[in-house]
């Protein structure tokens, strides 16, 4: 399907491209609900590509993508699967939104590191003071003498 939309480059970041013959399909059936087409139609996507053989990543990019995916990639290959429509175009079109955001998270750089902060002078004697309020608090409970 040539005019198919589906079938183009899948861009991930503004950068980054996936070629559209690096990207593999296969289409099963559904299963679940969906009347008389449900036996008959091959409208189960699963979009596959190998993300460490993409043109165009730096070692760091790569090194994160291995680091990010390796437990989902088997033999180097990344699948998703999209079935929740009941028409295949949409559920390329979903397979195709789904490999790109995984993409984009593998990709993105590490949050910066926290910066560990001493509490302030008043939030420490505020937090004393309620301890002192509570301990007074549980000293009034006494018994009965």
């Amino acid at each position: 399907m040539p005019g198919d939309d589906a079938f183009a480059d899948l861009p991930v970041t503004g950068r980054l491209v996936v070629p559209a013959g690096a990207l593999g399909w296969r289409f099963s059936r559904s299963s679940g609900p969906g009347g008389q087409g449900v036996n008959t139609a091959d409208s189960r996507v699963e979009l596959s590509v190998a993300p460490l053989q993409l043109p165009g990543l730096t070692d760091v990019q790569r090194d994160r993508l291995q680091q990010r995916l390796g437990a989902r990639l088997v033999d180097g290959v990344l699948t998703v699967a999209a079935s929740e429509h009941r028409q295949q175009l949409r559920n390329r079109e979903a397979a195709r939104a789904r490999l790109a955001a995984v993409l984009r998270a593998a990709l993105a750089p590490p949050a910066p590191a926290r910066r560990r902060t001493k509490p302030t002078r008043g939030s420490q004697e505020r937090r004393i003071q309620a301890k002192k309020q509570r301990s007074q608090l549980k000293k009034q409970r006494g018994g009965w003498d």
